[in-house]
């Protein structure tokens, strides 16, 4: 028997919509039976606006006891559900089912290093990763974050971003492609990041999430620093229609993204590249 959610959706109202910049908001929803929908970083839902459709969406929010969940979504001009959920205010219901995939390997990331490699909306899953290991700090070892977008107004999470570079417990460093008037801080593509980094390299997780163009120079960077490709987490960008491998739209060469992923260690992302 499916796990509740997995086929009917549970309704959602909306509590609140941020905008973080021209491109993309962040939803906060609250289900309206008031049950909390477990989860794992990493893992996303299905979305339903109704009258607009149905989409994927990975959760940016720690998972917690209450019944809200969080999610950052870019609105893509045509695109009728992100463009539908842009528009709602709050007040406004969805349908929401999931979770579905197998998120982030906390339990291989306990007791490790963790260096989380986030460019432009890839900060969003990587959000919720970051806040559960501050939240239970003492589980892991060193927190390193590098985030990289192409610009100041791209970023997201200004208020928190600016709360993670006050404390101790957590190394982030940030970055943009191009100089820019309003920004003083570190410019370069996120490789240039990895220049004076420090790591122990048996003792390292790595999570890379971004765009695509971006995922072969960072592995090429973890692997330099002698990083074990069994700890190195990628989450692979798929058009996930169904969520339980039944439409077969994210399917690569016989693997579902949506059920096997969509986070995958550089051993199996290879692995499914060779076959």
């Amino acid at each position: 028997m499916a796990p509740e959610g997995t086929y009917v959706p549970r309704t959602a109202e909306l509590i609140e919509s941020i905008e973080e910049n021209s491109l993309e908001r962040t939803f906060v929803f609250e289900l309206l039976d008031g049950q909390p929908m477990p989860y794992n970083p990493g893992q996303f839902m299905l979305v339903t606006v109704f009258g607009a459709g149905e989409a994927p969406f990975t959760l940016c929010s720690m998972p917690g006891d209450d019944a809200r969940i969080t999610m950052t979504v870019r609105r893509y001009p045509g695109g009728r559900v992100t463009e539908a959920l842009h528009d709602m205010q709050p007040g406004g219901h969805v349908g929401i089912r999931g979770p579905f995939g197998n998120g982030f390997a906390m339990e291989m990331m306990r007791g490790r290093d963790v260096l989380v490699v986030a460019g432009g909306i890839g900060m969003a899953p990587q959000r919720g990763l970051i806040e559960a290991i501050l939240n239970d700090r003492e589980q892991f070892g060193k927190l390193t974050v590098f985030y990289g977008t192409a610009s100041p107004e791209q970023m997201l999470y200004n208020d928190l971003m600016a709360e993670w570079l006050e404390r101790d417990d957590i190394d982030l460093r940030m970055t943009i492609d191009r100089p820019h008037p309003d920004w003083t801080g570190h410019v370069g593509l996120i490789t240039t990041l990895f220049a004076d980094v420090e790591v122990d390299a048996l003792m390292t997780s790595a999570t890379i999430v971004g765009p695509p163009v971006m995922y072969r120079f960072v592995i090429m960077e973890c692997e330099n620093l002698g990083l074990n490709p069994e700890y190195i987490f990628l989450s692979l960008e798929r058009r996930m229609s169904c969520g339980v491998g039944k439409c077969g739209h994210c399917a690569i060469k016989g693997t579902y993204v949506c059920i096997d992923g969509p986070v995958f260690s550089l051993t199996e992302y290879r692995r499914l590249d060779e076959e």
